[in-house]
C-alpha cells in the first residue's frame, strides 16, 4: 500500500513541478518580453485535450457497465 502511495504522491508532485517550472519558463514577468525563446517542456493544450477525452471515455464506460 505505501509503494502505491508512493508513485500516486510522485506522480503528484512531478507534475506540480513540471507545471511551475513551464509557468515560469513562459511568464512574461520572469523573463521579460521575450518569452518566445525558452521552450515548455508540456504542451499543456494538448495535454488538457487528452485528459478530457479519457475523463469523456471513463464517463462513458461508466455509463455502459453500470446500466447492465
Amino acid at each position: 500500500m505505501r509503494v502505491f502511495l508512493g508513485m500516486i504522491l510522485g506522480a503528484l508532485l512531478l507534475t506540480v513541478v513540471i507545471y511551475s517550472y513551464d509557468s515560469m519558463q513562459t511568464s512574461t514577468v520572469a523573463n521579460g518580453e521575450v518569452a518566445q525563446g525558452h521552450r515548455t517542456i508540456v504542451n499543456w493544450d494538448v495535454a488538457a485535450t487528452d485528459w478530457n477525452a479519457l475523463k469523456s471515455r471513463a464517463h462513458d464506460d461508466w455509463i455502459r457497465l453500470s446500466s447492465k
